[in-house]
């Protein structure tokens, strides 16, 4: 179906050798880096064109796609309404607009705009929002916005009685940022030059930003530094996290001129978090206790020595969250790995867990939900892969829920119609690895139909089960969805996650191939029909997998992937070097270096058959560098053998998360499900 009439575009080649530990590593398409040469960007754009040549005979499924995922949104609508103090705040899209509008009502008062995405996104192809901050008073909104894809922003503050922006303008900053209750000083970090959010600073309102005071410098290149308010609004909070290791340092919020003081200075492979109620703090954290384990401490001394445990370290059940409100705790916890919600009286009553209608689904508790301290109810948000996205009220006393709203479905969807399943593969070294399955009732399992398996499996990272309106385009043209939660991700535990990082990383790729054969063995599934899934970490893990066995996949996805594993920890300016040494290992040691060499997809190419590949990337991307799929395609294509399409995609006006728009994301959904489809043999 997919046209390979089309010349592909070749790369120049011009050598550079990488040398480390005795091995020479050469790399033909190193000046991919370079993206001011115009060569480069003339390579992109030609691989642009050819993977649209090649795309070409599935324009009309393309558009049919993209008709079938529009049709199935509700394109205006209103998110659910969240009490804050005296209004109610919220957002609405409308039809034909790209971005949301963020609202709030005094009771049955007219509606006021706080901020309009369109308005701020005219004239960029990219616009996202990242701070959305409004002050104790509510008469102000601390606001940014990223108009690259490069995830670098520009803060502004609102007088949310006039609508009009104040002076106060401050370039570079990142994502977070917190108001003291004086409500005219605001805390926020800024970036060094490898992307590293690493100062936090104290802003003046109506003071020129250069003049703002630095509260915090974090000088170790393993950590990085953010700040936030608790919901109490008692405190600010300075977090500093490598990937094993954090500390905390606190200010009274009624203090913004105060010195922030640490709560427990950091210790290698110690993390801990809290959050503040009354006179205490409630603290999770992993000393000898890998899965977390609950203490409180005295907001007077709220160090190691004075922790009281509340909640012992279970081998079972992994600690993952704490939301402190007037009279409950609520604790979010992962048992057999599935998230659930554990309500703590604080009053001494009986804690329970609150129970979800499916075995295997999704719950979150999303902050934005829940801003009020006093509030007698939690709100949560809870899908599967068969129930639409939903926002649930909870009431901490009574134990009734309200379901406030699920995500409209249109066309009738009717969730009876559709199957989901937990599956078991066995790894080759015997560890049982968890699939969460979904398919069409009517979809045989005797091994004719195709199916797309997804994976991630690293930083800890869980790949829990959600609804996807979207994804009902493959199941009802008879494809099956599968998620591998494989080791590297924290679906298990602690030790999941520990048993697929630094030398142990090979295990998420074996593990993901075992889940394949499982889809296979039990009829899910056969090569000729099966199509693998990731991005970002995830196409670190579609790259290694194919390099293994390109053999049982007809197609595979590769968004945004970290392919060049060795020669990108090994320089420390780029974004995912130094802070990266904890998750995969400093390849300045040799066995380290060794260990990310031996699956480094692009290491690792070979003159095999390498199934139909779409691989993406983001020319703005500060995560994931755009030469990594670059590179990687490149020598894919001198090395590899066969006829199976090779596909590169750049956006050239974005990042690590594609197009920010809702309508330019569809289209990129319909673009990639096309490719699926036909990877999979179907044409319909």
């Amino acid at each position: 179906m997919l046209d390979q009439t089309p010349t592909p575009p070749r790369a120049k080649r011009v050598p550079y050798v990488h040398e480390a530990h005795g091995d020479r590593r050469a790399d033909d398409y190193h000046w991919l880096r370079d993206r001011e040469d115009p060569d480069v960007t003339a390579y992109l754009e030609a691989e642009n064109a050819y993977t649209e040549a090649v795309m070409a005979p599935t324009k009309t499924l393309q558009e049919r796609l993209y008709t079938e995922i529009v049709g199935r949104i509700q394109e205006t609508d209103l998110s659910v309404a969240v009490p804050h103090g005296p209004y109610r705040y919220y957002s609405r899209s409308v039809e034909g607009l790209q971005y949301h509008v963020y609202c709030r009502r005094r009771d049955e008062a007219s509606e006021e705009v706080l901020l309009d995405h369109n308005a701020v996104a005219e004239g960029h192809e990219y616009c996202e929002i990242g701070l959305f901050e409004v002050s104790p008073d509510h008469r102000l909104l601390a606001w940014s916005s990223d108009t690259a894809g490069d995830e670098e922003y520009l803060l502004h503050v609102r007088d949310l009685d006039t609508g009009a922006d104040l002076a106060d303008r401050i370039t570079g900053t990142y994502y977070g940022g917190a108001w003291a209750n004086d409500n005219a000083t605001l805390f926020y970090s800024t970036l060094d030059d490898a992307h590293r959010p690493w100062r936090i600073w104290r802003h003046r309102l109506g003071t020129d930003p250069a003049g703002d005071v630095l509260v915090h410098q974090e000088d170790d290149d393993h950590f990085f530094a953010s700040v936030s308010r608790t919901r109490s609004g008692g405190f600010i909070v300075i977090s500093l996290h490598s990937a094993t290791t954090s500390e905390i340092r606190i200010l009274d919020a009624d203090d913004p001129e105060g010195d922030f003081r640490v709560v427990e200075p950091r210790r290698q492979d110690v993390e801990y978090s809290l959050d503040h109620h009354g006179d205490r703090f409630f603290i999770l954290a992993n000393d000898d206790a890998p899965n977390f384990r609950l203490v409180e401490a005295p907001v007077s001394d709220p160090g190691r020595s004075a922790w009281q445990e509340l909640i012992p370290h279970r081998p079972d059940v992994k600690l993952e969250g704490i939301d402190a409100f007037a009279g409950h705790l609520v604790v979010l916890e992962r048992a057999e790995g599935v998230r659930r919600l554990r309500v703590r009286p604080l009053d001494g009553g009986d804690e329970h867990v609150v129970d979800q209608p499916e075995a295997v689904s999704r719950v979150g508790l999303p902050e934005a939900l829940n801003p009020e301290f006093h509030a007698p109810t939690v709100r949560y948000t809870y899908t599967s892969l068969v129930t639409p996205s939903s926002v649930f009220s909870y009431d901490l006393t009574t134990r009734q829920r309200e379901l406030l709203k699920q995500e409209p479905v249109l066309g009738g969807y009717d969730p009876s119609r559709y199957v989901t399943e937990r599956l078991w593969a066995i790894a080759p070294d015997g560890t049982r690895v968890p699939i969460s399955a979904v398919r069409r009732a009517d979809t045989q399992t005797d091994g004719t139909a195709p199916a797309l398996l997804y994976g991630y499996g690293s930083y800890e990272s869980c790949s829990d089960p959600y609804f996807s309106s979207l994804r009902l385009s493959l199941l009802d043209r008879g494809m099956s969805f599968a998620i591998a939660h494989v080791r590297g991700g924290g679906e298990m535990g602690r030790s999941w996650y520990e048993a697929g990082k630094l030398h142990h990383k090979t295990n998420t790729f074996t593990d993901f191939i075992a889940c394949a054969e499982q889809l296979v063995e039990v009829g899910w599934a056969s090569p000729e029909r099966l199509v693998m899934l990731g991005g970002s970490a995830g196409g670190l893990l579609v790259g290694a997998v194919l390099n293994q066995r390109p053999d049982l996949f007809a197609g595979a996805v590769a968004e945004v992937p970290f392919v060049d594993v060795v020669s990108t920890i090994s320089d420390p300016t780029l974004p995912l070097s130094v802070i990266e040494w904890e998750e995969w290992g400093n390849p300045a040691e040799a066995d380290f270096y060794a260990t990310m060499k031996s699956y480094s997809p692009y290491d690792n190419v070979t003159p095999q058959r390498y199934p139909a590949l779409l691989v993406t990337a983001g020319l703005n991307d500060p995560r994931v560098s755009y030469w990594e799929p670059a590179k990687w395609v490149a020598k894919l294509r001198a090395t590899a053998n066969g006829d199976a399409p090779l596909l590169l995609r750049t956006e050239m006006g974005a990042g690590h998360g594609g197009p920010s728009g809702r309508y330019d994301a569809w289209r990129k959904e319909a673009f990639t499900y096309a490719f699926i489809l036909a990877a999979a043999g179907i044409e319909r």
